[in-house]
């Protein structure tokens, strides 16, 4: 059963005062939260990469044990170990990072190829990923994800492939759904009758011109999905090990401690989970509804 979604805005590039027009309040409340959260996540990235840290993240202190915030010396406070939950709340954001951009570009360059060859093409590879986009839909992801934990003990960029594989679909949809709006306003003819090559009419027109906006909202939705992914994984057990640090870990370990009233090593990692995957789901949202024209009433 093809479910292809007719998406329909103009044709080529926005101009500038067609945004204006879409752009609300709200909206722009929403993008810049999420491209906030954004610049923060990849500037403590690459001070986590660098090693620009406020501490050693597994350096241990027997005497500020579950130390609370703004102690002397650690911002955050510290955990159970008397580790800096400030540095280690930077380094464990590479947990997701580079394993969530593996899924981003699985899934948007997986999925833009799957959704121009049922859209453009159409005829049989219409009708095979059909088949193959149902056939992903229907196996739930976290049962898949834990499957092949289980059989191939995958790190956690195995797991984002599976990831990545599975938001295939999705993006294939969109992209077909586009191509067959552009079908109705006999634009993608046109553009044959003009002499425009195939792979000029696919790489320009559709994906640059018409559908950049659309990929641009699924990778970051994407990647707050592969936060979620990670750091439920991590919390599990299933995902990065102690004493690598994992927000998700995080919380695993400082939950531990809530009988005992110290509830500031779960919580900062939980809040910082929030505050990133709210981030990116904001900024989907608001330009899906500024650059796809679909602002809530």
């Amino acid at each position: 059963m093809r479910r292809y979604v007719q998406t329909p805005g103009p044709i080529g590039e926005f101009s500038e005062l067609s945004l204006r027009q879409r752009a609300g309040p709200l909206d722009l409340v929403y993008v810049a939260y999420g491209l906030l959260v954004v610049a923060v996540v990849v500037a403590s990235y690459m001070f986590g990469a660098l090693g620009w840290l406020p501490h050693d993240p597994q350096a241990m202190n027997v005497g500020l044990i579950n130390a609370a915030p703004f102690t002397s010396g650690h911002l955050l406070g510290t955990d159970f170990l008397g580790r800096d939950l400030q540095a280690r709340l930077i380094l464990g954001i590479q947990a997701y990072f580079l394993p969530g951009l593996l899924a981003i570009t699985i899934s948007v360059v997986g999925g833009s190829v799957l959704g121009i060859l049922a859209g453009y093409r159409g005829g049989w590879f219409d009708t095979i990923i059909t088949y193959f986009d149902n056939l992903l839909d229907s196996f739930p992801r976290l049962v898949l994800i834990l499957l092949v934990i289980a059989a191939f003990k995958a790190d956690i960029y195995y797991v984002m492939v599976v990831v990545g594989i599975t938001g295939m679909p999705v993006i294939a949809n969109l992209i077909a759904g586009k191509i067959a709006f552009l079908r109705q306003k006999s634009f993608i003819e046109a553009a044959h009758a003009l002499g425009l090559p195939a792979h000029t009419v696919i790489l320009k027109h559709i994906l640059w011109l018409n559908c950049r906006a659309l990929l641009v909202i699924q990778a970051t939705l994407g990647m707050a999905e592969a936060i979620l992914v990670e750091t439920s994984l991590s919390y599990l057990g299933f995902g990065v090990q102690e004493p690598t640090p994992s927000w998700g870990n995080m919380v695993q370990a400082g939950a531990n401690y809530f009988l005992q009233g110290n509830f500031w090593p779960s919580t900062a990692p939980a809040l910082a989970i929030l505050a990133t995957i709210l981030g990116f789901q904001l900024l989907g949202d608001g330009l899906n509804n500024l650059l796809e024209g679909k602002r809530r009433k």
